[in-house]
């Protein structure tokens, strides 16, 4: 390509002279991975050509970029490090950011006055999109972020309204994958430690639960439904729940897989056998499912492509200056698959 080099050129010129959109050189630019490979080569061409280079430096003193993305977690410290679903989370984030401008910067939302101080400093630029995990149904901070123009995507549907981005797994299809497999195997009193009814997660795997149970054509009892956070000790203390409302129960859905280690101790201890007595599913197909006594039946949610495709969408909405493409997806629902084991 026979361009001259001129070190004034713009974004538009570059745009210009590829032939394509202002916001497709910015994707380029910015390391966005949603840019076909010939586009992405055209525009690679004539920035060279060109001598284009976007002036970082300029753009960082005027406020503008700080190039840096926020992984926003509303949990306390203890569970971030605890639950594989946000280790895996984040090397999903942080593969696909290797690749850019943009570092990754850990907030904690352990109180409201946290969550104040964070939507306060997202709001000033203090860093150039939000990636929001763990957020709840009644949580401000995701309206204020998409109220103030930040760009934002979270893990889970936001509620209705909220111009934002998100990324979650077929949560109701893979409960209702667990449930159906559980009343195939002849059990006929299947209860569910529920997660958080806040939280689209928790909400989805409940109705799933309830779904497989009236195809199945049981009653849905809500004597047989304990709701617990997505942690070991709220699965015990919900099995107990469930076991002292509920003797005949021969069957637990768990809503994550640390929840299902739970599930196993309070059986354990109450001196009932996994699975002759109770089978057990869980829900991630984590680390911990594998290497449980007895390994642990569940469903697997690709955790980390999960993480990786919330960075893909922000990087898509920082390369529009924060104005989502029309043509990409709000959302992405990942397939989720019933891993068998030895626990049904």
């Amino acid at each position: 390509m026979s361009l001259d080099r001129d070190p004034r050129a713009t974004l538009e010129d570059v745009a210009a002279r590829a032939g394509v959109s202002r916001a497709t050189v910015s994707r380029v630019v910015n390391g966005s991975p949603h840019v076909s490979d010939d586009v992405r080569a055209r525009v690679e061409a004539t920035v060279d050509a060109m001598g284009y280079a976007p002036n970082r430096a300029a753009r960082s003193l005027a406020g503008r970029r700080s190039e840096t993305v926020a992984l926003v977690v509303s949990e306390p410290s203890v569970r971030l490090f605890a639950d594989p679903f946000f280790a895996g989370t984040t090397l999903g984030v942080t593969g696909v950011l290797a690749g850019t401008p943009y570092q990754l910067v850990l907030m904690m939302v352990g109180a409201d006055a946290d969550r104040t101080r964070i939507e306060r400093h997202l709001r000033r630029g203090g860093a150039d999109g939000a990636l929001v995990l763990s957020a709840r149904a009644d949580d401000p901070l995701v309206a204020g972020l998409a109220a103030a123009g930040v760009p934002c995507v979270t893990a889970g549907r936001p509620p209705e309204g909220l111009a934002v981005g998100w990324v979650d797994a077929d949560n109701v299809g893979g409960a209702e994958a667990a449930v159906r497999h559980l009343v195939a195997r002849g059990r006929t009193t299947v209860g569910t430690i529920a997660g958080p009814a806040d939280m689209a997660p928790g909400a989805d795997r409940r109705t799933g639960w309830e779904k497989a149970l009236r195809e199945a054509g049981r009653p849905v009892d809500p004597g047989l439904a304990a709701p617990a956070d997505f942690t070991r000790a709220g699965g015990e203390t919900a099995t107990r729940a469930l076991l002292a409302r509920r003797p005949d129960l021969d069957g637990v859905f768990a809503a994550s897989d640390l929840m299902a280690l739970g599930a196993l101790d309070a059986l354990r201890a109450s001196g009932r056998r996994v699975p002759d007595d109770v089978a057990v599913v869980g829900f991630d197909d984590s680390e911990l499912a594998r290497t449980a006594d007895p390994p642990l039946t569940t469903v697997r949610q690709p955790i980390e492509q999960l993480g990786a495709e919330m960075a893909r969408l922000l990087l898509d909405r920082l390369a529009d200056d924060g104005d989502p493409d029309p043509a990409a997806p709000a959302g992405v629902v990942l397939r989720t698959q019933l891993v068998v084991r030895r626990s049904s």
